[in-house]
């Protein structure tokens, strides 16, 4: 068991987490909205401190990341619990899985021991340690906390990045970007990279979709990128949710403010979870989601979910040539040298560009 960090002691027993823009009071015997912060006796404790629920061994691009080590494999580690509930959440069985009450003994403030909390959170033991030293003997390059938001299993990500930093490895977060400053600042020391959801521009839609607001995710990327984190932005087009025209511009825009050279991933969305009512995304929008970026000034715009249909590869924004080229998750061709084009020398915005010649896969 781990007392939460980021938490205030209110009167009558009741705290104040700080960890995200929710900012919960929460009574004793309850949970915050992520169910996985609970709140004993007026301490506020993490359940998901040592219970990992999916670890795997991907490439960087899964993330997706394409200008951050390309070609490198990252050791990706998750718990159960999210901060939103998005309707179309792929990983919803282990994101929502703490939400689902018929999992969780009876919460009030009579129940027995937080033990019994811990006891019926799923996940396999592991310490940071652990997650570490398992990167290491994977010749992973990087550490992603993925698969469900890593800001509700803050402190387990914390004290594994301050690790893996010591022993020269790197450290992603793939984030909804619902984090409060105070936890972002004490995260970026040790952050290498965040590829951070930007769902929709609409705080309506956030609000009834997601659970959440617009502005808080906005101010995520932002800080991010002025902290020196590299930062990317995935996008899941929906159709008739965030496709219109004004929407993906209000996008483009923002995130050309943000920086020109922020790569932004345009996804196509399946029907999943609680929204099955809506077809696949066509291809064609994809596409044109692409050129609104490309005209909002963006220099670096992917088609996600289409391997082989759609643009994956890196141009070079100097003479137009094809300098990182992929099929899906897999490099391809990379020529990028010294973080420049070799044709023209024009730079190639990214983190470590080149290829490396350990990264455990080939360029």
């Amino acid at each position: 068991m781990k007392e939460a960090a980021f938490y205030e002691k209110l009167p009558a027993g009741r705290v104040r987490c700080r960890l995200c823009p929710h900012e919960c009071e929460i009574a004793p015997g309850q949970h915050g909205v992520c169910a996985v912060r609970h709140n004993r006796g007026g301490v506020l404790y993490t359940l998901v401190w040592d219970k990992v629920v999916a670890h795997n061994l991907d490439p960087i691009e899964k993330k997706p990341l394409f200008h951050f080590h390309p070609g490198s494999t990252s050791y990706s580690v998750a718990t159960v619990g999210c901060n939103l509930r998005c309707l179309n959440c792929q990983n919803w069985e282990i994101s929502q899985w703490s939400k689902e009450r018929h999992h969780w003994p009876d919460t009030d403030p009579s129940c027995p021991e937080l033990a019994v909390l811990e006891r019926a959170v799923i996940g396999e033991p592991m310490t940071p340690e652990r997650i570490v030293a398992i990167a290491q003997h994977s010749r992973a390059v990087s550490i992603s906390y993925t698969y469900t938001e890593p800001t509700i299993f803050f402190e387990l990500a914390l004290a594994t990045a301050q690790l893996a930093r010591q022993q020269g490895l790197k450290n992603v977060f793939v984030t909804n970007g619902y984090t409060s400053p105070a936890a972002i600042h004490a995260l970026a020391p040790v952050l290498d990279a965040a590829n951070v959801d930007l769902k929709f521009f609409n705080d309506d839609a956030y609000r009834h979709i997601c659970g959440g607001r617009l502005g808080p995710v906005l101010e995520t990327i932002q800080l991010y990128r002025q902290l020196g984190v590299w930062v990317e932005v995935t996008t899941l087009l929906i159709p008739s949710l965030n496709d219109t025209e004004a929407e993906l511009r209000q996008m483009a825009e923002f995130i050309a403010g943000v920086g020109v050279d922020v790569p932004w991933h345009i996804s196509q969305f399946h029907p999943t979870y609680k929204m099955q009512d809506r077809p696949r995304t066509p291809a064609t929008t994809i596409h044109r989601a692409r050129q609104i970026g490309l005209a909002a000034g963006l220099r670096y715009v992917y088609e996600g979910n289409l391997p082989g249909q759609g643009h994956e590869t890196t141009n070079c924004p100097g003479c137009g040539r094809a300098v990182i080229e992929r099929f899906g998750f897999r490099v391809l061709r990379n020529v990028v040298r010294n973080g420049q084009c070799p044709a023209c020398g024009a730079a190639i915005a990214g983190v470590e560009l080149s290829p490396a010649v350990n990264t455990g896969r080939q360029p």
